[in-house]
């Protein structure tokens, strides 16, 4: 889970990385064509959060995908994350809330610190600007540190013309 929120990728985007895609030195994620949702190859920036996890998964090297099953002792990639999601859900008292949520978070991490809209959609891999505004949610605090600019260069404005 840490993973999805760290990049903003897709739960199937995810299960479905190899490590062959993992580029370290660049610190970036390929996902091809074949695995994103709108088929198009893209590159997903990897953050320290996103290393970190890499770092603590013990199957690279191992296996073919980052994410496996060690159930079945077989190395098959894991194919659902549902029982331990339900578990984490239920001990932080989010019951509510969606895989899915995770990837709009990161999106509204990213516009709430200054990110542009641009680079948020590029980032998700969003084919439109406009499909990345349903996911970006601006916080009061950067609504309000918006509308404090407007302050400051009335007040400039007003200071000037003295």
């Amino acid at each position: 889970c840490l993973f999805l929120l760290s990049t903003g990728a897709r739960l199937n985007e995810a299960l479905s990385s190899k490590w062959e895609n993992i580029d370290r030195k660049n610190r970036l994620w390929l996902i091809p064509g074949s695995d994103s949702k709108s088929s198009v190859r893209r590159s997903v920036p990897l953050n320290d959060a996103a290393i970190d996890v890499l770092d603590q998964l013990g199957t690279e090297d191992e296996y073919k995908h980052l994410f496996v099953s060690f159930r079945s002792h077989s190395g098959e990639p894991l194919r659902s994350i549902s029982r331990g999601w339900e578990s984490l859900r239920k001990k932080a008292g989010l019951e509510f809330l969606r895989i899915h949520d995770l990837r709009h978070n990161y999106a509204s991490m990213l516009v709430n610190n200054g990110v542009s809209i641009y680079s948020v959609s590029r980032c998700l891999g969003h084919s439109s600007v406009i499909v990345t505004q349903r996911y970006a949610h601006l916080s009061t605090k950067t609504l309000q540190d918006a509308s404090q600019n407007a302050a400051k260069c009335i007040n400039a404005a007003m200071v000037a013309n003295l």
